[in-house]
């Protein structure tokens, strides 16, 4: 596998600090052996990720959209794959898109919506994403 062959998109709105975390683990893993997609419903979010050094960054819906489609990996909170979430960042096309992505997707539990997750537990974000990395990239 030569470098930056697998393509991973985080995908973070708001404030993009949860993207922003992600990246960095990523980033400190990987290197450049990935090539990170930073992909934020706001602008804000996308230039949050883009300092924790993604390779790449874009925000809006339709960056999502199109971007999304060539991913091996989607990474991010479980919101994004619900209509709605994120305090209404997240659109319908967007939930879609991402849904019905080719990429293998790795949400983590978290969630600002009206929802329960049963069997997961309550880790501290930082624990999540080593517990994401060690079981589902260990391999790149």
């Amino acid at each position: 596998m030569g470098s930056g062959d697998q393509i991973v998109c985080v995908i973070d709105g708001q404030g993009g600090g949860i993207g922003s975390a992600i990246i960095k683990k990523l980033k400190e893993r990987f290197g450049e052996r990935i090539q990170v997609i930073a992909l934020g419903t706001n602008a804000i979010a996308t230039a949050q990720m883009l300092k924790a050094k993604a390779n790449k960054g874009a925000s809006g819906p339709n960056a999502i959209v199109q971007t999304v489609k060539k991913a091996d990996f989607i990474i991010g909170p479980i919101g994004i794959i619900m209509p709605h979430a994120m305090m209404g960042e997240l659109t319908p096309a967007m939930a879609e898109a991402i849904s019905f992505a080719r990429a293998k997707k790795i949400l983590l539990p978290l969630t600002q919506e009206n929802i329960e997750l049963v069997g997961t537990g309550s880790l501290p974000l930082p624990q999540l994403i080593d517990e994401l990395l060690d079981q589902y990239l260990f391999f790149l």
